[in-house]
């Protein structure tokens, strides 16, 4: 199984051509990215809707920050409703920094994601929910299914609990040993969960173009990793939170520039089209169910859409 992440950073035309692309060129499902600061999810997932025909789409990930969990839980309805039971939702604790621009703490994540995705199902199950801090007697007023939810997980807490409670487990990773890592965190004898490597890429035959393209999404990732990550792959701590403060302030070529190679190797999959291959084909020997080809996708997106689904 194969997914493409798109970034609702462009025009929604745009990236509905791109959603188009990856339809034409085979893929099973397209996410689109949530951030407070790009185009809306929603709003592009349904032009996506109805200028597709097979493929799953859903919103790659959301968080209960943004929005209360039954506001979610009745887009991501309306989304499945109208592209007839294609939707899926991806859930989790949000990015650190993007939140921390609107002033947002993370006080219990894990606490939050896991109420989030009890009280989805049940309003997609048609229930009456009653929820002390969360609802009261809450219902949807029309027929419903209950859509797929996946998880953002990286930490043991969270993917044990994204194993227990969701179909798929979405793994922000993009190194091998991440997900040996991960897969010991949880029973994958015990759980149905798709398991999911949501990576982040950048193919191109410019073998530079394509090291300079993932430079933008690996900044995000490495500022936003805890030090047990940072640590496994021998990453300086201090320099993922000096990168993470030139975020927060929006001071984003600063950032990008001083992402190190170790970086670039431990949270990207980028290089030519046979370095990345390699790479993919790692991930897949690990256990891994489905591969995302996530943001930046390439320094030319559309071409390198058409050449991740011949390696994926």
């Amino acid at each position: 199984m194969a997914d493409v992440e798109l970034v609702a950073d462009q025009p929604v035309k745009e990236t509905v051509g791109l959603a188009h692309i990856a339809e034409e060129e085979g893929f099973d499902g397209v996410w689109v990215t949530d951030h407070y600061n790009n185009r809306n999810p929603f709003v592009a997932l349904t032009a996506i809707a109805g200028a597709t025909e097979e493929v799953q789409i859903g919103p790659g990930i959301t968080n209960p920050y943004y929005a209360h969990p039954a506001y979610t839980a009745n887009a991501v309805a309306t989304l499945d409703e109208y592209s007839d039971g294609r939707a899926r939702l991806g859930l989790g604790p949000g990015d650190p920094n993007t939140l921390a621009a609107l002033e947002i703490e993370r006080e219990s994540p894990l606490y939050e994601v896991l109420d989030a995705v009890k009280l989805t199902r049940a309003l997609l199950s048609g229930e009456k929910v009653t929820e002390e801090g969360l609802a009261k007697d809450a219902k949807l007023n029309y027929e419903t299914r209950v859509v797929p939810v996946y998880v953002g997980a990286q930490g043991p807490n969270m993917l044990r609990m994204a194993a227990d409670h969701g179909d798929g487990i979405l793994i922000n990773a993009s190194h091998p040993d991440d997900f040996v890592w991960s897969l010991e965190q949880i029973d994958e004898n015990e759980t149905d969960a798709e398991i999911v490597a949501y990576t982040s890429f950048s193919v191109s035959e410019d073998r530079e173009a394509a090291k300079k393209a993932a430079r933008q999404p690996v900044a995000f990732v490495a500022s936003a990793s805890p030090p047990p990550v940072l640590e496994r792959h021998g990453i300086d701590t201090e320099l993922a939170d000096e990168i993470g403060g030139h975020v927060e302030r929006g001071e984003f070529s600063t950032a990008f520039g001083k992402v190190s190679d170790a970086m670039l190797d431990a949270f990207s999959v980028w290089g030519t089209p046979e370095e990345c291959g390699e790479r993919i084909d790692a991930l897949y020997e690990t256990g891994v169910d489905t591969v995302v080809v996530g943001s930046p996708l390439g320094p030319e997106p559309e071409d390198a859409i058409r050449i991740a689904s011949e390696l994926v």
